[in-house]
């Protein structure tokens, strides 16, 4: 089944489209972050993603998590907002896309299944100092602000 952005590729080409998304920040209990290597060969990223038509943004992250690693999660709260123009980003194949993102701090609930996407060529969590580039600046020290343990929302 296409998805709501491949449906409007189809009738707009590669153009800038604007899209609401969502990214999880998961944390392990010795505070790095988990990244997911993509198979395109694009690097590494949070996993995340964009929101379908009729889609929730927590009901997004929690499918995206899912597919990208295999972890189920819920959700604790959101960390912030971003968009603009540095969050464009130009694919492999040329089509341009400018990201609303939600980002959300999210704990995984259970063990890992299989990873459905194709998206993922490996997971890894990362430290600061070890933290590669990611395709969207989103701020490093929000991404490492607090730890499991004090997280209260």
């Amino acid at each position: 089944m296409k998805s709501y952005i491949q449906a409007l590729r189809e009738k707009v080409g590669p153009g800038l489209l604007l899209c609401p998304s969502v990214a999880a920040v998961i944390v392990d209990s010795d505070g790095r972050v988990l990244l997911q290597e993509k198979a395109s060969g694009e690097g590494w990223s949070l996993p995340a993603g964009a929101i379908e038509p009729g889609e929730t943004p927590v009901d997004a992250v929690i499918r995206e998590v899912m597919e990208e690693t295999g972890y189920p999660v819920s959700v604790e709260r959101i960390l912030g907002v971003f968009g603009g123009e540095a969050f464009r980003y130009t694919y492999p194949n040329g089509d341009h896309v400018e990201y609303v993102v939600t980002l959300y701090r999210c704990r995984i609930v259970g063990s890992q299944q299989p990873i459905t996407d194709g998206e993922t060529k490996s997971l890894r969590y990362f430290a600061p100092a070890d933290m590669p580039d990611l395709g969207l600046p989103y701020p490093k020290a929000l991404l490492f602000a607090a730890s499991p343990a004090s997280v209260s929302d």
